[in-house]
């Protein structure tokens, strides 16, 4: 209860120093699949799922910190003998980018994302909790947004922690997410 109690707190007195705060909405798609383990027999595909959800942007110039709260669906399409399948993963994702916007509205943006799972189906398996509860993952990406606040960005998220939370399998659980996202967002504001 600290943490959030502090992380809150600094963000309040981030807002009320900085020149500029916006928020917004935004969505997109998502391609994803695991990288790592060993997975045996069964072939991996990008899986295409969504991400949805709001965010904050506390500008100082050119440079802003833009922590966001979203839905997001991942995971990979599994092939083997019996047939295909998906491994869909859904998560509650934090991401807080760094981003540099230029006078022309293109933007860059990196930073670290916590992803909090909140649902799982894994087709085809008979594995009980495939999925850890955190996700750890690093985001880099870039964008574009118009005066009227409108804009598309993309951004590639490589994950950092174990994904697999399971034992007994001739699958080795130690796989990370990889996910690739394109969207719009809407900022509201000045």
């Amino acid at each position: 209860m600290k943490k959030v109690f502090v992380a809150v707190l600094l963000l309040t007195g981030m807002a009320g120093y900085s020149q500029n705060l916006t928020g917004g909405l935004k969505a997109g798609v998502n391609v994803s699949n695991f990288t790592g383990g060993d997975f045996g027999s069964v072939n991996k595909k990008a899986l295409i799922g969504f991400h949805a959800g709001g965010f904050l942007n506390l500008g100082f110039g050119a440079f802003s910190i833009q922590p966001e709260a979203m839905v997001s669906t991942q995971g990979a399409k599994a092939e083997d003998v019996s047939g295909s399948y998906d491994w869909k993963l859904t998560y509650i994702t934090v991401p807080i980018m760094a981003k540099f916007k230029t006078p022309g509205g293109f933007y860059l943006e990196a930073g670290p994302q916590f992803g909090f799972k909140i649902d799982e189906s894994i087709g085809n398996q008979t594995i009980n909790d495939f999925a850890k509860g955190l996700d750890l993952s690093i985001g880099a990406g870039l964008g574009f947004q118009t005066v009227g606040g409108f804009g598309i960005g993309a951004r590639y998220l490589a994950g950092l922690s174990k994904v697999g939370d399971f034992s007994g399998s001739n699958i080795d659980p130690d796989f990370k997410n990889s996910v690739i996202q394109a969207g719009i967002f809407y900022t509201f504001g000045k």
